[in-house]
């Protein structure tokens, strides 16, 4: 039976941690269709990560990156012709991996955005999984393969046997202590080549090759799982050389990644090489044309003053960017956020002082200058960089024993950096860009803001503290607590004492032995 082409929309746990079903009916939609009874449990057999593909909900499951209608048609172009490339038409050997790589906020993940849209359109995505640091799973390989796997299953049906079989044959498949090439191998590249031998994905294959897209593999915290991942990929193709499959990786350049991936069976795409300047010029050109139709002040300074900003101002700001989609953005939100008590400034006033910032580093200090008054702020924005998982308003509060409105009120002041949800207990505060953790955790970068490693040893008396006073005490507080101890003591721990970390009655004695 051909395969029928589909995507699955995950947007019913986006964001979701613990999930807890019950006898609750859920509906997992693929493309036009519900997915059959025997796919549904097959999927929550799995337990994928239903935040890490390219449908998950953006702002409250970062990054928040998306190419701006019109631009990098030149770097797409180029990608899609590498992806669209069949091994019988090749007159070379065909390269079945693409690293895309970029330094920070070049606009890496809107572009995997904008190609797993592409494909899933086509129906030629198999799955997409966009890293984030300090975002729970999703910054680890745990869970990598099982949500490649529960992807696959709903894109590419005719997997879904024959990842059920595998399964079913091994039940411990699904349980931590396996190791990720087995998870790989056993749940997504036999299923999928079985598929293939069976002549179940012809109808798609007429199209051309299948695409996974993963993004962001320089933000997974697991630098060996990475490693591993990568040299088993290599292998595999190694070995099926002729496979309909390709994978569209994108990273910033870092050593564990760029030693694996220069090799011969790679192609390389040098986002820093490509011009974005006019696209740069497009995105601010529209946002500040959206900017004025909904502001008065804006409107009433352009009918007294004319054009705002002027070319003079366009042009100083695309100089100033330098290719830079996340200044670009962030410098943007900086310019037009509504005045506050605490800074009464226009969009008019704030332009110049735009202008003068030292790139991202100074436009983040700028902004967190804003609240650095407020009570509770070391406390908050510390919390917010260091969390191995971020919370909600509600959640950072109780944390710190503080009461959500002083949370609130340090959090309105820097939301063209923060992610601030719209409620107090539902969505998580995130940071706009990984590179505000960055400067916040170099001292060098971010001055009197920087964020010390001995907080988390604050973190993690927090989190003790949350431990006793819950009912419930769940095992992931014990997780976050010992990490925090670990990364502010600087303990090192061996395997056996590892080992026993993941018996959360042995969590608390253990650790505090260790740091005695």
């Amino acid at each position: 039976m051909a395969e029928t082409p589909v995507h699955l929309h995950f947007e019913n746990f986006s964001g979701a941690r613990g999930v807890q079903l019950g006898q609750q009916t859920i509906n997992l939609i693929a493309g036009n269709q519900y997915l059959s009874n025997e796919k549904k449990s097959l999927i929550l057999q799995l337990n994928p990560i239903y935040d890490a593909s390219h449908t998950r909900n953006r702002t409250t499951s970062p990054p928040d990156s998306a190419c701006f209608p019109g631009t990098r048609k030149v770097v797409i172009q180029g990608i899609t012709s590498w992806a669209d490339t069949r091994i019988i038409l090749s007159k070379t050997p065909v390269v079945h991996i693409y690293w895309f790589h970029g330094f920070a906020g070049s606009g890496k993940s809107a572009i995997s955005l904008e190609i797993a849209k592409i494909y899933a359109g086509s129906g030629r995505l198999l799955a997409s999984y966009f890293f984030f640091r300090n975002a729970g799973d999703r910054s680890r390989m745990d869970r990598f393969a099982v949500t490649l796997a529960a992807q696959m299953a709903a894109a590419v049906p005719a997997t879904a046997s024959f990842i059920k079989a595998a399964v079913k044959a091994d039940p411990g498949l699904l349980t931590q202590g396996v190791s990720l090439t087995v998870q790989l191998e056993q749940l997504v590249y036999e299923p999928f080549l079985a598929a293939l031998k069976r002549g179940l994905i012809v109808k798609t294959l007429i199209k051309g090759p299948f695409l996974i897209v993963v993004d962001g593999l320089d933000e997974c915290e697991d630098r060996q799982g990475v490693v591993t991942f990568i040299d088993h990929m290599l292998d595999f193709f190694k070995k099926h050389p002729s496979v309909p499959l390709r994978f569209f990786i994108a990273s910033r350049v870092e050593e564990h990644i760029r030693t694996r991936l220069e090799n011969d069976g790679v192609l390389l795409g040098n986002l820093n090489s490509h011009s974005a300047n006019e696209d740069i010029k497009m995105l601010l050109q529209a946002s500040f044309q959206g900017a004025a139709n909904n502001d008065r002040v804006i409107q009433e300074y352009v009918r007294i003053h004319g054009e705002w900003p002027t070319k003079s101002h366009m042009n100083r700001l695309i100089w100033h960017i330098k290719g830079s989609f996340v200044l670009a953005s962030t410098i943007f939100k900086f310019i037009v956020q509504p005045a506050t008590e605490e800074d009464p400034s226009t969009p008019m006033d704030r332009l110049p002082l735009a202008l003068e910032m030292n790139g991202l580093d100074g436009l983040y200090a700028q902004t967190l200058a804003r609240s650095q008054h407020l009570p509770h702020f070391r406390n908050i924005v510390s919390t917010i960089a260091l969390l191995r998982e971020p919370l909600p308003i509600v959640g950072i509060a109780n944390l710190l024993g503080i009461e959500p409105f002083e949370v609130i009120h340090v959090l309105l002041n820097l939301q063209a950096i923060v992610h601030v949800p719209g409620t107090d207990e539902q969505g998580e505060v995130t940071l706009c860009h990984t590179s505000l953790r960055d400067f916040l955790t170099t001292e060098s970068r971010s001055g009197h803001f920087f964020v010390p490693p001995s907080f988390h040893l604050h973190l993690s008396y927090y989190c003790f503290g949350s431990i006793y006073e819950s009912s419930d005490r769940p095992a992931h507080r014990y997780r976050s607590w010992n990490l925090h101890v670990v990364q502010g003591s600087g303990l090192r721990i061996s395997a056996c004492h590892e080992s026993a970390l993941s018996h959360v009655s042995l969590q608390p004695v253990l650790l505090l032995s260790l740091s005695a």
